[in-house]
């Protein structure tokens, strides 16, 4: 009798497991990694302005008037003798300050109004449209110097001037991303299920409009920051001897053709700065754009 073995299937290979998913960061563009690491630089200068060794920037040096860059004065000196590096550090502090604030200001009660608007409609999105429309038909540089005639100039009254110009745009991108996540399952599902109507909007529909907001606040930081050089140079922002950037404009005009290095510097400073905003904010943009519904 011929002995027959139990066939033995041969051995399976090794199940070959998938590759484990690992979330990798997104590799940042090299102009948004400048762009973060300058406005880092500002930043940082601005918040540790008052312990870094540098002169006073209101205490002039008599012997070297609108002098070039020099020991002691990596950046020159200005027409009254200032060290130009200095106040371009503590200017970056009132100038940052006004665009953060400012901005801030006009996106906490821009939002407000927008989630207001987009979920609850009727009279109350119709009452703050109208708000919105008598706001942004009002001429913005008249608004500013009515403030300042009535308030005097300076800081506090930029950042109540400019977030007060600012939030109407904030209220328009809060509604319209606020009518389309209201119409989503999750939403409507909530409400079925007897959720409050305050707890829906800051539970299921704030999270949502957040992103492009955000995105958008950084864009509008650049502008403020651009309104606020302008209004100092015209004489409306931050008075001397307050550094600021635009105020360091307008006092080195005089001397454009024999020193002009005293605007150039805080010129480049300021452009460096509004682009490198500009560049974040874009980037926020293209990367939320997949999961907002309205960006402007």
């Amino acid at each position: 009798m011929v002995d027959l073995k139990d066939p033995v299937a041969p051995p399976l290979p090794a199940a070959v497991k998938p590759a484990a998913k690992r979330r990798r960061m997104p590799k940042l563009p090299v102009l948004v990694v400048i762009a973060i690491a300058w406005a880092l630089l500002i930043i940082l200068g601005a918040i540790l302005a008052p312990i870094l060794p540098l002169p006073d920037p209101n205490v002039p040096d008599y012997e070297n008037i609108a002098a070039g860059p020099m020991p002691g004065h990596p950046l020159g000196t200005d027409q009254l003798g200032r060290d130009m590096l200095s106040r371009i550090v503590w200017g970056a502090q009132a100038s940052l300050q006004v665009g953060f604030v400012a901005v801030a200001l006009g996106m906490t009660i821009g939002m407000a109004l927008g989630l207001l608007s987009g979920y609850y409609r009727g009279w109350i999105d119709s009452f703050i449209s109208v708000v919105v429309d008598v706001v942004l038909s009002f001429p913005a540089l008249i608004f500013i110097i009515v403030l300042v005639a009535i308030y005097g100039a300076g800081a506090p009254i930029l950042i109540i001037g400019l977030g007060a110009i600012m939030f109407p745009t904030f209220t328009r991108l809060a509604r319209a991303n606020t009518l389309v996540w209201t119409q989503r399952e999750f939403v409507m599902a909530a409400t079925v299920l007897g959720s409050r109507k305050a707890r829906t909007l800051v539970k299921e529909v704030l999270p949502n409009v957040l992103p492009s907001v955000l995105s958008y606040a950084f864009l509008v930081v650049a502008v403020v920051i651009v309104a606020e050089g302008s209004l100092s140079f015209l004489g409306f922002g931050i008075q001397p001897p307050t550094p600021s950037w635009g105020g360091m404009i307008a006092g080195g005009r005089q001397s454009l053709y024999t020193a002009p290095h005293i605007v150039a510097y805080p010129s480049i400073v300021l452009l460096f700065t509004v682009m490198s905003f500009n560049f974040i904010g874009d980037y926020l943009r293209s990367r939320t754009h997949g999961r907002t519904e309205v960006t402007l």
